[in-house]
């Protein structure tokens, strides 16, 4: 059996985990000791993007392995389909349906409402409650560390950060990034850019472009598939950039600094081994750098000095602890 990662509800107000009814976790872990354990993801980009959505696929299917749970997924879901898609797992009898993307908020609400015996996860999501759980990574922490190692390695002074969509979990890496370039660089600027779209690679190439036209040199792009071309602008123009959801130095060993390490096979297993033991508690399960199995740093590229290596080791350490004394109740 996996060892269960210690989890950190969000958000200073939520440190304090929530409970299950005793009556409750009772009768569930009768359920799941009788039959595997169902769980199904749905996705709304592919699951071979190098990014988001394989994050989630692997997950999945390792959880699937590691825990002997019965597993399921659906890919390219666009968000008009995405309540049917989350709707027909519930009617067929899963234990638990994820949607893999805060975009899918609003489809859970609603199909989360209809199957009160079904349990649904929202990976990035921004409510909780009920039936409905949320997975969550301390986006600013990330945000503002790997803004750090840019301010601290950029040239010109200028950072670049591409988002798709204006959701929370990516506003929040944006706002993190931001004060940790500039923190790192007091006479340094950063330029956002969102295109709408996550996984078209032109778009995420232009973006990359447009921001280097405006002298960005080290930049972030956050998408999921698109994320590919805005790395291949940042190689032709032979700039910086950081990669996202894996140690990606190994694909792009000229051009990257660092890697936001958010994993989701650490994140998954650790909250689906939970579930087999009792129902997920309807809150936000957050992760952050005390719980590295799911969320750090990858491999430093060659650009950045061993300096600033030692600085942001520092920098981490004071996070873990701020978080570990606000988690105190």
């Amino acid at each position: 059996m996996a060892t269960l990662l210690t989890l950190r509800p969000f958000a200073v107000l939520h440190r304090i985990a929530a409970v299950a009814a005793v009556s409750i976790t009772l009768a569930y872990a009768s359920l799941v000791n009788a039959q595997p354990l169902k769980v199904a993801i749905v996705m709304a980009g592919n699951i071979t993007d190098h990014s988001f959505n394989q994050s989630g696929y692997e997950g999945v299917m390792q959880a699937g392995k590691a825990l002997d749970i019965e597993v399921a997924y659906s890919e390219k879901v666009p968000q008009p389909d995405q309540a049917q898609a989350l709707s027909d797992y519930a009617r067929r009898g899963y234990d638990i349906v994820i949607g893999h993307g805060g975009e899918f908020q609003d489809a859970v609400d609603r199909v989360a409402r209809r199957n009160a015996n079904t349990q649904f996860l929202i990976v990035n999501g921004t409510k909780s409650g009920g039936n409905v759980s949320t997975l969550a990574f301390d986006m600013k922490d990330m945000g503002y560390v790997i803004g750090y190692i840019g301010g601290k390695s950029s040239q010109t002074g200028v950072g670049g950060f591409i988002g798709a969509q204006k959701i929370k979990a990516y506003t929040d890496l944006n706002d993190g990034f931001v004060e940790g370039f500039t923190a790192a660089r007091p006479d340094g600027k950063v330029l956002s850019a969102w295109t709408n779209d996550w996984d078209d690679l032109a778009k995420g190439k232009e973006a990359a472009l447009n921001l280097i036209d405006q002298q960005a040199d080290a930049l972030f792009p956050t998408m999921d598939n698109a994320v590919l071309g805005s790395l291949q602008a940042i190689r032709e123009k032979n700039k910086q950039g950081f990669g996202i959801y894996y140690d990606a130095l190994q694909d792009w060993p000229d051009n990257l600094l660092q890697s936001a390490v958010l994993d989701m096979r650490g994140a998954l297993l650790a909250i689906l081994t939970q579930a087999q033991k009792a129902p997920l508690a309807g809150k936000t399960y957050v992760y952050g750098f005390e719980t590295p199995a799911a969320f750090r740093l990858g491999s430093y590229g060659k650009g950045v000095s061993e300096q600033t290596k030692t600085e942001v080791a520092a920098l981490i350490e004071e996070i873990k602890q701020r978080n570990a004394a606000a988690a105190q109740p």
